[in-house]
């Protein structure tokens, strides 16, 4: 098989991480200042644009992959999945990170 569906799919799953990661950044509460509040969120920012620019080195890796590879089979399919199963994860370690920043920790949530 060649590998236009799983470039499709695998460009799917970066754009949907990507996407997820922004959904971390919480808007301020109403009846607070808005632009106090919107720098204190400095945290998320950091985060996010570490873990956009991590997956997107990730992707543009992946695709300067597939220039080299011409057909697809079982194994380089599975090897694919768990490879896009860590890209799917990375929104999780993102929100840990910036909570842990939010807090002013090093690691420990209370």
């Amino acid at each position: 098989m060649d590998t236009n569906r799983l470039e499709a799919f695998s460009d799917g799953v970066f754009a949907i991480a990507i996407t997820l990661l922004v959904l971390e950044i919480k808007v301020p509460p109403p009846s607070t200042a808005l632009g106090a509040e919107l720098l204190n969120l400095w945290p998320s920012y950091l985060a996010y644009v570490v873990s956009f620019l991590v997956i997107g080195a990730i992707w543009i890796n992946h695709h300067a992959m597939f220039k080299h590879i011409v057909r697809v089979d079982g194994m380089l399919l599975l090897l694919n999945v768990l490879h896009l199963m860590l890209i799917a994860f990375l929104p999780f370690p993102t929100a840990v990170l910036a909570e842990a920043f939010h807090r002013g920790t090093d690691g420990a949530i209370r």
